[in-house]
């Protein structure tokens, strides 16, 4: 084998981790243990492997995020601006395609009967968290007697500490999702029943109508959610937020999984505290005083 050959094949066995570099004075390399040679080329492909599947995952999530784009948009009717929606797997991806392709905002009014296929009809979790941390803004209005259900007012505290600005309000007027003040979907009533259909409004005119409705419900509504304060703990912030939305004792209790009268103490405490005669003024004071995030 000529010079140069063995100087190749050396140089091929050094870059795949089987030889040491030569140190000054030796003529040759020497050699790696076979165990930990083959080890090293085991994490090796493994790391190309693991590289690999991460620009995969990336990629299907562009393409992903390209093709919601490309239905929201070209799902827009051109004519009319309004375009009806039928059957429950058509209106869930028209709303899946419609949160991919916001921009810089959303906005959802949001109220019973939920689509659910719990049991006990929860809704499911606003999958939303995902836009936020994208850069766009989330506001949704919640309406009271959706915090019914166990573990909902929680459930949007957490959405809250994730940035998702929530409020709650009694009697929403309709469900409603608008994506950057330019495309509406109004759900249908019962989400529940297949026979519904939901409507997508791109119209000027309706959609100067709907845009202006969400804000006047949420400036009526109140905060969910603790400011910075140290007046207050976590589960106060849960009571208030029940408390401003209406929920009597017995519903608070359910919710909190405390003794009415445990409820009605720390409620006391509270109202005594903001200095408010009525539910409805400490929850204008929490709010006040920044109790309530905004």
């Amino acid at each position: 084998m000529k010079d140069d050959q063995v100087a190749a094949a050396l140089g091929r066995l050094l870059e795949l981790g089987f030889v040491h570099p030569a140190q000054a004075g030796d003529r040759l390399p020497t050699a790696v243990s076979p165990a930990t040679a083959i080890r090293n080329q085991i994490h090796l492909r493994r790391a190309r492997l693991l590289a690999a599947s991460a620009d995969l995952e990336s990629l299907t999530a562009s393409a992903d995020r390209l093709a919601a784009q490309i239905l929201g948009r070209s799902a827009a009717p051109q004519t009319t601006g309004i375009e009806t929606v039928r059957g429950g797997r058509a209106i869930a991806e028209r709303v899946t395609a419609l949160l991919a392709s916001a921009a810089a905002e959303v906005n959802l009014l949001d109220r019973p009967p939920y689509a659910s296929s719990a049991p006990d009809g929860m809704p499911a979790p606003l999958g939303v968290t995902d836009l936020v941390r994208r850069g766009v803004r989330v506001r949704v209005v919640v309406d009271r007697s959706g915090l019914e259900f166990p573990s909902r007012a929680r459930g949007l505290a957490v959405l809250v500490d994730q940035g998702v600005e929530i409020r709650v309000a009694p009697n929403l007027p309709t469900k409603l999702i608008t994506v950057d003040r330019q495309v509406t979907l109004l759900p249908p009533t019962d989400a529940a029943d297949p026979t519904q259909a939901a409507l997508v409004v791109s119209d000027a005119l309706l959609g100067n109508a709907l845009v202006p409705l969400f804000e006047e419900v949420w400036q009526r509504a109140l905060p969910v959610g603790l400011g910075g304060t140290e007046a207050v703990t976590g589960g106060d912030g849960e009571l208030l937020t029940m408390l401003a939305s209406g929920l009597k004792d017995e519903a608070i209790a359910r919710r909190l999984d405390l003794h009415v009268h445990t409820v009605r103490r720390r409620i006391s405490r509270l109202m005594t505290y903001l200095s408010a005669e009525t539910r409805f003024q400490a929850g204008i004071q929490a709010v006040r005083k920044g109790w309530l995030t905004s």
